[in-house]
């Protein structure tokens, strides 16, 4: 009996050879994917909503977006952040000049400056989680990760989970936004020299600064910026 069980157990084992086939049929069955109408690189303004309307108008779709939250640059660090500050420092500003003449007087008045980058957080979080929830409704599948072009119909995404997937697409569009640039012999340290990425998460303010307002769609970043 010993003997028979040693025999069975053994007809199930793989040899090198047969297993180094089989992880690769393994491997070639888990990249496949099945092919997309419309695909879409960018999660920003432009990429969502044309994933959104794409799945409205019964195309299957997915989305691929490397940042790991929906909205792009204008939600996560431009306009909606820088926004938000902006409207903090206002606040501040009437309790600092205008609250007295209704009749509201603080003895102490000061700036917490963590507490202001919560609340602009927050805003932004809300936000980027109702466009999450817009593409669970329509039914967008949402791939967070880096993708990159193998074919005019491939895309490899390097997902933010450290795997990588296929994805394929009859009609794939391209809208992956800005990127900060730098000016030449400029480094941007995040620190003295700033983005407007940077600036909006700094963890100090300076009563005096110097803003280049670069690209004319960011222009409105580093005004609210400026101002705030």
């Amino acid at each position: 009996m010993a003997s028979l069980a040693r025999r069975r157990a053994g007809s199930l084992l793989l040899r090198p050879a047969e297993l180094g086939r089989f992880s690769a049929a393994w491997r070639g069955f888990a990249a496949a994917a099945e092919e997309n109408d419309v695909v879409v690189i960018g999660g920003g303004p432009g990429g969502y909503v044309a994933a959104i309307k794409a799945a409205q108008l019964g195309l299957k779709t997915t989305c691929i977006e490397k940042r790991g939250s929906l909205g792009g640059t204008c939600l996560n660090v431009g306009c909606i952040p820088s926004k938000a500050l902006l409207h903090s420092s206002h606040m501040y500003y009437e309790a600092k000049h205008a609250f007295a003449n209704h009749g509201v007087k603080f003895s102490q008045l000061e700036i917490d400056l963590p507490a202001m980058l919560a609340q602009k957080d927050k805003a932004v979080s809300g936000l980027t989680r109702g466009i999450e929830g817009l593409f669970k409704k329509n039914k967008v599948n949402y791939v967070k990760g880096y993708g990159k072009f193998t074919s005019p119909s491939e895309i490899s995404v390097d997902t933010l989970d450290g795997n990588n997937t296929i994805i394929k697409g009859k009609n794939i569009i391209i809208a992956t936004g800005s990127e900060v640039k730098s000016l030449p012999g400029v480094t941007i340290d995040e620190q003295k020299i700033v983005s407007s990425t940077g600036a909006l998460s700094l963890q100090k303010y300076s009563k005096e600064a110097c803003c280049n307002r670069g690209r004319l769609h960011r222009s409105g970043d580093g005004l609210s910026l400026g101002t705030s």
